[in-house]
């Protein structure tokens, strides 16, 4: 059985956390703050009307730019609610409800593989530790051999960056690019944040 994420875990303790959640990406937007500097990223790295996954992909702020600017986008999250603000605020692309540890997007109808997986907002911590692997090799599965996964988060939330560089290595990857923030600033032993960029080995 799988084990629920961190993210439902907590959910389950407080069940307007999910409305909370999309309401603070509301109001940053609302206010002017910039919500897509990790879509920019991808953008950049993607040739025009590119495969790209958004794997926990929350509200929908990271794949509804992406699509906007001419990709072809699969937002993925195992949060319904989180779904259904991406669907409202960001049609275009696809919406698939899906545990990350299960990931199956064949089993909707999505066999293309992806050009780029991105995986941003932390989702990493908010895995549940015994799935982590797993959802590497899940994502491994989707992207195309020469695609890459570019996967950001946080220190201090209970998942080293050695430990992840490790695990993704047993899923498949190998690192090609570590940033210690989306605006491409280099990683380094004191950073606070990691953005690695993977390929498939």
């Amino acid at each position: 059985m799988i084990e629920q994420s961190l993210w439902m875990q907590q959910v389950a303790a407080d069940p307007d956390h999910s409305h909370w959640y999309v309401e603070r990406f509301r109001k940053l937007e609302r206010e002017g703050n910039d919500v897509v500097g990790e879509a920019r990223l991808i953008d950049a790295m993607a040739a025009r009307g590119s495969h790209i996954l958004d794997a926990g992909c929350g509200p929908g702020r990271t794949g509804g730019y992406l699509n906007t600017v001419g990709h072809r986008v699969v937002g993925v999250d195992v949060d319904p609610v989180l779904i259904a603000a991406a669907v409202e605020d960001h049609p275009g692309p696809s919406w698939v409800v899906q545990d990350l540890a299960q990931l199956d997007l064949h089993a909707v109808g999505i066999t293309e593989p992806f050009d780029i997986v991105v995986s941003a907002g932390n989702v990493m911590a908010f895995l549940a530790p015994s799935t982590r692997v797993t959802v590497l090799s899940r994502l491994r599965s989707h992207l195309r051999d020469d695609g890459r996964a570019v996967i950001g988060f946080g220190a201090g939330r209970g998942y080293s960056f050695d430990e992840f560089l490790a695990d993704a290595k047993m899923a498949g990857f190998t690192s090609d690019v570590l940033l210690s923030a989306w605006d491409v600033r280099p990683f380094t032993s004191d950073s606070e944040f990691l953005v690695a960029v993977l390929r498939p080995r």
